[in-house]
């Protein structure tokens, strides 16, 4: 059991786990989650924290096969710039390692983004908490537990 899984079940969340044999030497966590798991990449989805220029943290949840636009992430955190954070900073606000952060049962409760292409499909998953483990729920069950926001935050390259 996980923070993320936990609360999930607390608020008695319609979920499904999803568990496969991490292979440490892939190149992208995401990709190998989408592959083993015999889902499309466009339903798999990452957690990403970035560090805005108030100084504050902020987790965006966008899909695998794309990359986060800085520059969108920030306006829709109401900030003027952002960066992708230290990986020190996002274990420790978090209390996941990287590889395995959920957007769900974060130690700290911080701003969380979701990509709005998550409201294409009735089911998205995204990392339960640690490497391995997938968790896969309704895009607007996520955004409650993380009292979320959509944006249109990923580059579409």
């Amino acid at each position: 059991m996980t923070p993320a899984i936990d609360l999930a079940k607390k608020h008695a969340i319609t979920h499904t786990i999803h568990e496969y044999e991490h292979d440490a030497n892939h190149a992208s966590f995401g990709e190998e989650a989408a592959e083993k798991l015999g889902v499309p990449q466009a339903h798999v989805f990452k957690t990403l924290v970035i560090e805005l220029d108030t100084k504050a943290l902020a987790v965006c949840v966008i899909p695998v096969s794309h990359t986060l636009n800085l520059k969108a992430a920030a306006k829709a955190a109401k900030a003027k710039k952002a960066a992708m954070a230290d990986k020190q900073a996002v274990q420790r606000s978090t209390g996941y390692v990287l590889g395995g952060v959920s957007p769900l049962g974060q130690k700290k409760r911080l701003l969380t983004l979701i990509d709005e292409s998550a409201n294409h499909f009735a089911t998205i998953y995204v990392s339960a908490g640690k490497r391995g483990l997938e968790i896969e729920l309704a895009p607007l069950d996520l955004q409650r537990l993380c009292s979320a926001q959509f944006a249109k935050i990923k580059n579409e390259t």
